[in-house]
């Protein structure tokens, strides 16, 4: 497998990148916060987007949405009427996320539900929005991977897609002396993962690993 070399990652980002000073300017300010290292780099964001396209979504949820990346990356790539759902529990961090959107013009497509996120979606699978999701990104506490797939899975209609963050963990996964219990969350889902025949599933060495599955 090629190397990614500092040299030819800077290339790549030459060479495809779509950027603009709104998400160079989230990006700047999230890396001086401490946990700033939770961002997406920008070329899986436009990655996403263009998933997002691919399947024609209409309707997106995001578990974990930090200062809004992912989510700007998500809903600028939904249609006008498209509707983007984001959990998270961080006032501060979705406060950042929130100032992004009202600049970028999205807030009309986005509704934050801060707060668990299970409890935010075991409240829309009570309310009868199964099935009604095109697509869903994961990127939250690892601990809670497994149950948050499987509440996507539900959310999410036929043919609509899901798509994990971080399953690669730093290498982590790999290494068998690593036994704590984010590693091995996302160990364990990868394994349920690979024997999921209700879902079509491909893992991405792109960033910390992206796993995208298709609902069956």
């Amino acid at each position: 497998m090629l190397q990614l070399t500092d040299r030819l990652y800077a290339y790549l980002l030459k060479a495809s990148l779509r950027d603009d000073s709104l998400l160079r300017r989230l990006r700047r300010e999230t890396a001086r916060l401490p946990r700033g290292a939770m961002q997406i780099p920008p070329e899986q964001g436009q990655f996403m987007g263009l998933l997002v396209e691919l399947v024609g979504a209409r309707k997106a949820i995001e578990i974990g949405t930090f200062t809004g990346y992912s989510s700007i990356s998500i809903a600028r790539a939904l249609p006008r009427d498209g509707t983007l759902i984001c959990c998270d529990i961080s006032e501060e961090f979705t406060g950042i996320a929130r100032r992004y959107w009202k600049e970028a013009k999205l807030s009309h497509k986005i509704r934050l539900k801060l707060g668990p996120a299970l409890d935010s979606l075991d409240a829309m699978i009570a309310q009868g929005e199964g099935g009604s999701f095109d697509f869903a990104f994961i990127d939250a506490d690892k601990g809670n991977y497994r149950k948050y797939y499987e509440r996507c899975l539900k959310l999410v209609r036929r043919g609509g897609l899901i798509a994990i963050d971080n399953v690669l963990w730093g290498g982590s996964v790999a290494d068998p002396r690593m036994r704590d219990p984010e590693t091995r969350a996302i160990r364990a889902l990868n394994t349920a993962l690979k024997q999921d025949r209700r879902v079509s599933v491909s893992l991405l060495p792109v960033a910390d690993g992206l796993t995208l599955a298709r609902k069956r």
